[in-house]
């Protein structure tokens, strides 16, 4: 077992934790409640080293493009200001938690909390190089986060039991899971209060 010592340089990202994307929500992944508990660990963990915390969302207007009516793959999600584009009441964010709004615009999707928020940048003006990435979709906003944070040359922390997939084709997850890992992402599991690596599954792939 080996401990991450976290410092100056780590930051947490939380991806998409909206009631849309909770069981009973428009597009709701399954137990995706059971994110809560763990990411709330996490924020305990990282605020008491007063480390930056942040929260990404979907913030859609009513037309966006990722809408079916709009030809895209998935019903009404997340509009902004609506309920279910709230983040979860039972997740506990600070009052200084940094709030990254995308794909905002109706012409542009965005997956990745990197994606057009100018998130990168700004990470790196804090003196940020290590994120540790949870939250939903494993499969979709998960795993282009942690792309595009290893593409912007951050080391990327990843907690699979605080996340969880869409799984459209079961695998899904799984698979996006060793492709993060693949790309470099190291997985992490919470222990006593502390992240660890998680050794045995780095060692499967």
């Amino acid at each position: 077992m080996s401990a991450i010592v976290l410092g100056q340089a780590d930051a947490l990202l939380i991806v998409d934790m909206q009631l849309d994307f909770l069981p009973g929500g428009s597009l709701g992944v399954p137990q995706g409640d059971r994110v809560v508990a763990p990411i709330n660990t996490l924020i305990d963990l990282y605020h008491a080293r007063r480390l930056p915390v942040y929260a990404s969302r979907d913030w859609h207007p009513p037309e966006h493009c990722s809408f079916g009516a709009q030809g895209g793959p998935w019903p009404p999600h997340c509009v902004a200001g609506t309920e279910g584009a709230r983040f979860s009441p039972a997740l506990q964010l600070r009052d200084d938690t940094i709030i990254v709004s995308k794909a905002d615009t109706a012409e542009v999707d965005a997956y990745s909390a990197f994606s057009g928020t100018g998130l990168a940048d700004a990470m790196r003006r804090r003196g940020i190089s290590r994120v540790a990435v949870c939250g939903l979709a494993t499969d979709y906003c998960v795993l282009n986060t942690a792309l595009d944070g290893i593409k912007e040359g951050f080391e990327v922390l990843l907690v699979p039991e605080a996340v969880r997939a869409v799984d459209v084709r079961p695998g899904d997850g799984d698979h996006a899971v060793a492709r993060m890992l693949r790309q470099g992402a190291v997985p992490v599991r919470l222990s006593g209060g502390h992240l660890v690596a998680d050794v045995l599954l780095g060692a499967q792939l």
